[in-house]
């Protein structure tokens, strides 16, 4: 009976660090960090090569061994992750511009530029449901036990049930809803085009947080607790307290907008800037911990790792930075800009390119 408990112990601890080892949404979990729960290689080397023929914005999903991710040709991707080789390809209705795959429970959602939300199977890729909203989907979705939740260019955030695709509620905006929300103890949060700061309860699509959000957004917010980091097209980058529905800091080094979400790990936040930096920002502070440059604007959203930074620039190239220093480790040059973000999962890192390459590095 003692080794059957122990057997049964340990499977369970398998599969729990085997679900942490995933990228399953845009920005790898639902409070939005961009932190990693795996372990990537010191040294890096180029594994595989993609070639998807079109522009690549959505950022990777990877989940079970797959990489999922959409493509301007109107089709959504599952890769296996070992090989690089297509297992399956699913078309949308329209193109796939920056909607990053969500898998959760066998199910692959993604959204498109026609408007329409899509769930697939992610083991074969036929389609289960699609649900049309008024105008293009460039948030990402994101799930929260029977929800899917999703933005729109028709300022209104869906939930929709995530099984049979049936609208549950709606919540409008004054604005498009680009930014894909972050989720935590049933609130869905948002920074909108509305420049308002947006809390919604899931159970029922009541807001319960709503206060100026200081410009015009278009990132992600990060959530730790109560407070959420995100950047602006006014300039500035924020740190907020979301229960008290006021402003901690702001950080504005120079007139130049933040569409890059931040990463979150510890005491700083890593967030690129159309400045051609990358920023590490205090979280209690506001202040720059330290900058790096890049040779063209960082529209990628960081993610972090093993104390490593992981970025593509507009430049071309895929970057390593040291978190604690911004020093760089090692870049790769890709040749076309990556306005995507870094997926991590499984000790590798797949990014896309604007040329319609999807690289995948590891060792």
């Amino acid at each position: 009976m003692r080794t059957v408990r122990l057997v049964s112990i340990l499977a369970l601890a398998a599969g729990l660090l085997s679900a942490a080892d995933e990228w399953p949404q845009f920005r790898g979990n639902p409070q939005m960090s961009g932190v990693a729960g795996g372990q990537v290689p010191a040294s890096l080397r180029l594994i595989w090569t993609y070639e998807a023929g079109e522009s690549i914005d959505s950022s990777a999903a990877i989940a079970g061994g797959t990489v999922y991710v959409g493509c301007r040709s109107g089709d959504l991707l599952a890769i296996d992750l070992a090989t690089g080789k297509l297992k399956w390809k699913y078309r949308a209705t329209d193109s796939i511009g920056e909607s990053s795959p969500a898998v959760f429970d066998g199910i692959v959602y993604i959204g498109d530029l026609g408007g329409v939300l899509h769930a697939v199977n992610a083991a074969d890729g036929k389609r289960l449901w699609t649900f049309p909203t008024e105008a293009e989907i460039k948030s990402s979705p994101v799930v929260s036990g029977s929800r899917v939740l999703i933005g729109s260019y028709d300022a209104n955030l869906y939930c929709l049930d995530r099984r049979s695709g049936k609208l549950l509620w709606k919540v409008a905006t004054g604005n498009y809803v680009h930014s894909t929300p972050a989720v935590a103890d049933g609130v869905a949060y948002f920074s909108g085009c509305d420049e308002t700061v947006h809390g919604i309860r899931l159970a029922d699509g009541q807001e319960i947080v709503s206060f100026p959000s200081g410009g015009y957004t278009a990132a992600s917010m990060a959530l730790d607790g109560r407070h959420a980091y995100y950047g602006t097209f006014d300039n500035q980058v924020f740190g907020v307290d979301l229960a008290g529905k006021s402003v901690l800091w702001t950080y504005s080094p120079g007139a130049f907008p933040y569409y890059s979400s931040a990463a979150m790990s510890g005491d700083r936040i890593v967030v690129g800037g159309r400045d051609k930096l990358v920023h590490a920002i205090g979280t209690r502070t506001g202040k720059a911990i330290w900058t790096f440059r890049t040779r063209a604007r960082v529209d990628s959203s960081p993610a972090i790792a093993g104390g490593r930074v992981y970025v593509g620039s507009n430049d071309g190239r895929f970057y390593v930075l040291d978190l604690a220093t911004g020093k760089k480790l090692w870049e790769y040059q890709a040749g076309a800009a990556l306005g995507a973000s870094p997926a991590i999962a499984g000790g590798r890192i797949v990014i896309g390119d604007e040329a319609g390459h999807l690289f995948c590095f590891g060792q």
